[in-house]
């Protein structure tokens, strides 16, 4: 590259030079043919898609995680035992309401 230092450029450097950028050229479409292609653009999609579903789950785990955890804060004690306090209440209710249930369907019924 003489060129720059003030001499024209030989024909062979400007050949070279001309190569060069085509080579350039050359790989930028090839480059633009891969982001471009149909099944590049399904699989950058796929990708995207699935990484919002890990999000997602991920999300939904660390929720019910938190919420299983408070659950079992409230009906078991520190040393692991059930808390009877909290329990024996909650299951009066249910056994209450699956009596009316009970009720409500043979009544139904007749």
């Amino acid at each position: 590259m003489s060129e720059a230092a003030g001499t024209p450029a030989t024909p062979a450097e400007i050949e070279a030079r001309i190569a060069r950028r085509r080579e350039n050229l050359a790989r930028a479409l090839d480059e633009i043919g891969t982001r471009v292609h149909p099944s590049t653009i399904v699989g950058d999609v796929r990708a995207r898609a699935a990484a919002s579903v890990d999000r997602t789950t991920g999300r939904a785990l660390e929720a019910v995680n938190r919420t299983v955890t408070g659950v079992r804060s409230q009906v078991v004690s520190e040393n692991g035992g059930p808390r009877l306090d909290r329990l024996v209440p909650v299951a009066l209710l249910t056994v209450a309401a699956v009596g009316l249930l009970v009720v409500s369907a043979r009544r139904r019924r007749r």
